[in-house]
């Protein structure tokens, strides 16, 4: 789109933001969508592939990544409304041969836990099955081999293998494939006719492809697909435009745009009180993160599939929504500059500036050393007395056999609180990482883009 047909001003100025961002990320294409003032505004930038230049625009499909997890949250929902199951009831009630490493979470568990990622076993866990309908069930059925790293309830880590029992579930109360319980249930009700899951009903649209920036250079990831037993986790692909309707869904009272109702108040405000306490000061609601700023509460979620990388978020008691959906490995830094853009700038809510706390090279000590999850090894150093992360990838994303993609550059961290550090450059320039004690108060965990990753050392 160009700036100059853009008649809101607001939304002209949103989208300067977005177009220089797009320059010095290197990403190759962006759609972009807000709601503010009960108006409705969408643009899309760039071109979905650089081999096959088709321009992006507000009709284009992104994948969303993670923001599935909240659809499957949802179609969870309208099923405890209909009586199908219960949010606390053991997950045995409905999976008698689930199995775990640990018996006794594997006996606990329940979906508050999944919705939650409380449930404490390594959560980066995919694996391609193949494209039949028993994918979901032969994939619950190797999570017998996942390590349990932290005790159930005990600690918050992103746990994408958690929303996978989720789905199976799903499918047994309602008898169907989760697609389809999906489709019927979420997708159909609010009117989202441009948001799919599998790539034959993908394909015959405009869609974006995958990205990963390489000596600033975009180049196509493959494979486009995440394998079948991945849908539940991650796999939707929509439009700007339906990522919108779904978010007024969301900062409504539980009915669609029709006036249908498919939930209740007291469910969608439910999926928006907190849970537990997730990473770095935020809570976690059923499946959404929950982060009160002032007078606001921020409700968000956002995703990461192979080369594209999305945000989503609302403020519902300002009628406020913004969706970011790239088609690049560097969409995260795009979308966090916009996303803090935005909020400050139609709702006045700004990051506090961060206090750098000084540390001696014997203080930093106690930090260095490496950690390691399922998909990296992160490596933190000294360095003019600064402390570094080199993070390696490892691989087993998108499927379990996926070798690892590009290696990011080194960033510095600065201490910005107790155990809480900031990345000041490279792709993970401002994300924020903290330390995990164990009760004798050894640093065991580093808890970074919402993992925690054990120390190794």
């Amino acid at each position: 789109m160009n700036l100059n047909e853009i008649q809101n001003d607001d939304f002209r100025l949103l989208c300067e933001q977005v177009v220089g961002a797009m320059e010095r990320y290197h990403v190759p294409g962006v759609a972009v969508g807000i709601i503010h003032d009960g108006a409705e505004h969408v643009a899309g930038f760039g071109v979905t592939n650089v081999d096959h230049r088709l321009p992006v625009d507000a009709d284009t499909l992104f994948q969303i990544g993670s923001t599935t997890k909240t659809f499957t949250a949802t179609l969870a929902m309208r099923l405890v409304e209909m009586g199908k199951f219960d949010l606390d009831a053991p997950i045995r009630k409905y999976l008698p041969d689930f199995r775990l490493q640990d018996e006794d979470v594997a006996a606990r568990v329940t979906l508050r836990h999944l919705f939650s990622h409380t449930g404490g076993w390594m959560g980066d866990y995919f694996d391609d099955l193949g494209d039949g309908d028993d994918a979901l069930a032969r994939y619950i059925a190797k999570m017998v081999e996942l390590p349990q790293l932290t005790p159930l309830g005990a600690v918050w880590s992103y746990n994408n293998a958690g929303f996978g029992v989720a789905g199976r579930v799903i499918e047994v109360v309602t008898g169907k494939t989760y697609e389809a319980a999906l489709k019927e249930l979420v997708l159909d009700p609010l009117g989202l006719t441009m948001s799919f899951i599998f790539p034959k009903d993908v394909m015959t649209y405009r869609f974006a492809v995958g990205h990963n920036v390489v000596d600033d250079k975009p180049i196509v990831a493959r494979p486009w697909p995440i394998a079948r037993t991945g849908n539940c986790v991650g796999g939707i692909a929509a439009t700007a435009k339906d990522q919108l309707r779904y978010a007024r869904f969301h900062m409504g009272d539980g009915a669609a745009a029709d006036g249908t109702r498919l939930l209740t108040r007291e469910s969608i405000a439910l999926m928006q009180t907190p849970q537990a306490s997730a990473a770095l000061g935020e809570m976690i609601g059923i499946s959404w993160f929950i982060k009160d700023a002032g007078d606001v509460r921020i409700v968000r979620h956002g995703g990461a599939t192979n080369g594209q990388m999305s945000a989503f978020m609302f403020v519902p008691e300002r009628g406020f929504a913004i969706t970011v959906l790239t088609n690049a490995n560097r969409g995260g830094e795009l979308h966090r500059e916009i996303t803090t853009w935005a909020l400050e700038h139609y709702l006045g809510v700004k990051e506090p500036a961060h206090t750098y706390i000084a540390m001696t090279d014997a203080q930093l000590a106690a930090y260095a050393g490496r950690y390691t999850t399922a998909l990296a090894d992160t490596e933190l150093k000294i360095g003019n007395g600064e402390l570094v992360m080199y993070d390696t990838p490892k691989g087993g994303f998108p499927a379990k056999g996926s070798p690892p993609g590009p290696t990011p550059p080194p960033s510095r961290l600065a201490f910005i609180g107790t155990d809480r550090v900031l990345a000041l450059d490279g792709h993970m320039k401002d994300m924020q990482g903290e330390f995990l004690c164990h009760p004798d108060g050894r640093i065991a965990w580093f808890r970074f883009g919402g993992r925690i990753r054990a120390r190794a050392d």
